[in-house]
């Protein structure tokens, strides 16, 4: 179980962070320099060099959207003027892409970051660019809405590429896409002229997420534990009823592969930012704010709980909680996690994820009226108590992903975060010469987050205004 430090305090990593964002340039500048983009988009390191692997198209906005988070977080100029003139000349493709359930990883990482800096004024402005990234948010959230399948009681989801029976508890995240093009005013029109409301979608998608990706110990099937998440929920397409949790990337579907298991703390933590934001003359006619906000944030608690009693005591996870060798790893929930065992890999990916979620449902919760939350199931505490403890269990991830042996030190190695794990039911990750697991390697999901979770800090840190996905958007 995660150990929390009730003491840590954002200012107590400065001297991290400084060191994280020299070492995060000097990779940025590599992969520039020696990546051979002929490989198409690179997804993750083999021997510390970033190489590609073709399943989908969901990681090119990771590289360009960090070199946006390096001049965000340094003022350096040179990865400003790279990440923009990357965006411009590649990432028109991923606008327009329905084939995947990824646009709020590709297009809000990249326009929507260029967008949001140029309206903190962190960027000069110019009409035009402006409009251009606009036009392109705009578009994304359409083509991700129109990947859209109907489920019971008027209910539905945006499908992964599986297909129309598959919702993927990633792609919570992805509803960013749908909720800026909103806010930015956008139509999407089906046949007929029909009128979709690209905010109705978003919360259609992430209330199914949370009823049916979701666990809450109430007896949904024999391993039905409060937070537990499944990566794939499986309907009949025909009748639109679920028929089964699944797994891709976990080891089954009835246990957490741990990623999918971040994807919906910070998902869920972050829509409930924005539904903040909203005015009740906002919200689409049938949605009461009062019941959304109370699905949303029982869902961003589960996942957050699950995540703390089932990580090692420094915060970082192995890649599935059900994963078969773990038992060989003797009580290994009651110490640090040990990325050179034997048995079962860890996936620090999952951790510099989920530890955003936990702070920001931490802000969101100390931020609260003076209220009981009470889930019943024993789980009872003030906001600010819980808040209190989600926002220094984050702390305390991120303090740990700052240093050795997750911090990638080595200059010759183009990965910032080490220990990530891609596809480890298919073998994907690199497997070091006399080891039985994979370990050491990076991914660009995995040095993206840990650079959104430094940058979001940092910015609390300096008093900047808080950095959130919704920042592209004038209220």
């Amino acid at each position: 179980m995660l150990q929390i430090n009730p003491n840590l305090q954002p200012a107590d990593l400065q001297t991290k962070l400084a060191h994280f964002w020299e070492l995060s340039g000097q990779k940025i500048r590599h992969i520039e320099q020696h990546y051979d983009t002929a490989k198409g988009s690179p997804v993750f390191t083999v021997q510390g060099r970033y190489t590609t692997r073709g399943w989908t198209e969901w990681t090119q906005g990771f590289q360009f959207g960090s070199a946006i988070l390096q001049f965000d977080a340094t003022g350096d100029e040179a990865f400003l003027t790279s990440g923009r003139q990357k965006t411009l000349e590649v990432m028109a493709p991923h606008v327009s892409h329905i084939g995947v359930h990824d646009h709020g990883f590709n297009n809000v990482s990249t326009y929507g970051n260029l967008l949001r800096l140029m309206l903190e004024g962190k960027t000069s402005f110019n009409e035009w660019e402006k409009n251009f990234y606009e036009l392109a948010l705009k578009i994304s959230g359409a083509v991700q809405a129109s990947r859209w399948t109907t489920i019971q009681n008027g209910g539905g989801f945006i499908h992964s590429f599986n297909g129309a029976h598959s919702l993927f508890v990633d792609t919570i995240r992805s509803c960013r896409a749908l909720v800026v093009s909103h806010r930015l005013g956008h139509v999407f029109q089906a046949e007929n002229d029909v009128k979709i409301n690209l905010l109705q979608r978003a919360f259609q998608h992430i209330q199914a997420t949370a009823q049916f990706s979701v666990f809450y110990g109430e007896g949904r099937d024999s391993y039905d534990t409060w937070g537990r998440t499944a990566h794939e929920s499986v309907f009949n397409v025909k009748d639109g009823n679920f028929r089964c949790p699944n797994s891709q990337q976990g080891y089954t579907g009835f246990t957490t592969w741990t990623r999918g298991l971040a994807w919906a703390m910070c998902g869920f933590a972050e829509q409930l930012e924005f539904l903040k934001t909203l005015s009740d003359s906002d919200l689409p006619a049938s949605y009461n704010r009062q019941d959304l906000e109370l699905q949303m944030l029982r869902a961003a608690c589960a996942t957050c709980d699950f995540f703390i009693e089932n990580t090692p005591t420094d915060g970082v996870c192995y890649w599935d909680t059900g994963a078969p060798n773990l038992h060989r790893l003797d009580h290994y929930l009651d110490r640090p996690a040990d990325p050179f065992n034997d048995h079962e890999p860890v996936d620090s990916t999952a951790s510099a994820i989920g530890l955003q979620g936990l702070l920001r449902l931490g802000q969101y919760l100390m931020a609260m009226p003076s209220r009981t939350i009470d889930w019943g199931n024993g789980r009872q505490a003030t906001a600010q108590e819980l808040g209190q403890q989600y926002w220094q269990a984050g702390l305390t991830v991120l303090n740990r992903l700052l240093e050795e042996p997750y911090l990638s030190t080595d200059a010759a190695h183009q990965g910032l975060l080490l220990h990530s794990i891609y596809h480890h039911p298919n073998g994907w990750d690199y497997v070091p010469a006399g080891s039985r697991i994979p370990y050491g390697e990076s991914s660009m999901w995995g040095d993206y987050h840990i650079r959104e979770a430094a940058l979001y800090v940092q910015r609390i840190i300096e008093q900047q205004p808080y950095y959130a996905f919704y920042g592209c958007v004038k209220e």
